[in-house]
């Protein structure tokens, strides 16, 4: 369990705490993010339940408490009129280019070890006035990088040059903040499914290999169907999300006002990440499908080039088969039988005749080399 105060000046870790040590209600102008594992919070629900009747008047409901436990949940997004909770999925495996146990050792030719199986692990976030739950899985490598780079923030004036790297103003915005970690993640991975699926599309078409990768293939496709499924389920709870901060009023204080405008900016900047990815899933997928058509044509050509050239040399050696039959057949009398000089005439009689043929068909270009 990790407990941060912030406020707009700094942000500073909380003592280590469990959940029956819980720390006391944060300071008026501050706000608490406090994130869990799934364990700690199945272990420690009553006195957390607890904690938050004190600090917000409220408890998680039954419902939302078996959804942010369950690990099979797909990205969604629900409110109450006390908090919101929003569920998304995040990458459970290392970010591109790290090495991990599956994917250390290079295995190209047996299919990419990015799209055979895209592992997600379900991140829930509950958002209150004063405070921001977090629900993540034993890999809490998202909320730590999210965390250091709060404790690390210097604060600035206001400035929207500088938005970006300031801290947050409410749990709103530090929950879109760790939304915006999660889904750059699935960016970061879209420049190795190009270079992987680059690299089955150059063997699909080379027509001097013969590809049977079949299988990772299959399997490519249904890991990009999967990813694209993923980022559907993320689309809707965002836009649900936003959907929600449009239906508000419009607060009439400047401060208020303009806090409310950059949690619509950051949130629609996440959805546009979101959305960006899902475009790019599906322009691969499309790709793939073109590759195996590609594949099959090309195949095809080549198989139409051999059938036209062995056509040709069956047109050629039709005549010459017949000359053979005619001084083959048992009659007594046949012209040129029993010439001296009979065999070298119908010699050279089949050699024109085979080079006249050869030379009006590459004339026609049917021996013509097709280029892939």
């Amino acid at each position: 369990m990790r407990v941060l105060d912030i406020n707009s000046v700094q942000a500073r870790e909380l003592p280590p705490c469990s959940a029956h040590t819980l720390p006391e209600p944060p300071a008026p102008g501050h706000f608490y993010w406090l994130s869990v594992t799934r364990a700690e919070l199945h272990e420690g629900l009553p006195p957390l339940q607890t904690w938050l009747q004190a600090l917000t008047g409220v408890r998680l409901v039954d419902l939302h408490v078996s959804d942010l436990l369950n690990e099979h949940l797909p990205s969604h997004y629900d409110a109450t009129s006390a908090y919101d909770v929003l569920v998304l999925r995040r990458l459970a495996s290392a970010p591109p280019g790290e090495a991990t146990p599956e994917t250390a050792a290079p295995a190209l030719r047996s299919g990419p070890p990015v799209l055979r199986h895209i592992d997600t692990r379900p991140v829930g976030f509950v958002v209150f006035e004063r405070l921001l739950l977090t629900v993540h899985p034993e890999d809490g490598s998202v909320r730590d990088a999210v965390a250091e780079r709060l404790m690390t923030a210097d604060a600035q004036p206001l400035d929207v040059r500088a938005v970006s790297s300031r801290l947050p103003a409410s749990p709103a915005d530090l929950m879109l903040r760790v939304a915006n970690q999660i889904v750059d993640g699935y960016l970061a991975l879209r420049r190795e499914l190009t270079r992987q699926l680059d690299h089955w599309q150059a063997e699909l078409i080379d027509p001097k290999t013969r590809f049977t990768n079949w299988g990772a293939l299959m399997q490519a496709r249904q890991g990009l169907h999967h990813l694209d499924e993923i980022c559907e389920d993320q689309q809707t709870a965002v836009q649900d999300w936003i959907d929600t901060l449009e239906a508000l009023p419009v607060p009439d204080e400047a401060g208020a006002r303009r806090d409310h405008e950059l949690l619509l900016v950051r949130s629609r900047d996440v959805l546009e990440h979101i959305e960006r990815v899902v475009r790019h899933v599906r322009r691969l997928e499309q790709n793939a499908e073109l590759a195996v058509q590609l594949h099959f044509n090309v195949q095809s050509h080549r198989t139409n080039d051999i059938m036209r050239v062995l056509t040709v040399l069956t047109a050629v050696f039709l005549p010459l088969n017949l000359i053979a039959g005619i001084f083959g057949m048992n009659f007594e009398f046949i012209p040129l039988v029993h010439a001296a000089d009979g065999f070298w005439v119908a010699l050279v009689a089949m050699v024109l005749i085979a080079a006249a043929l050869v030379v009006v068909f590459w004339r026609k270009r049917y021996l013509a080399r097709t280029t892939h």
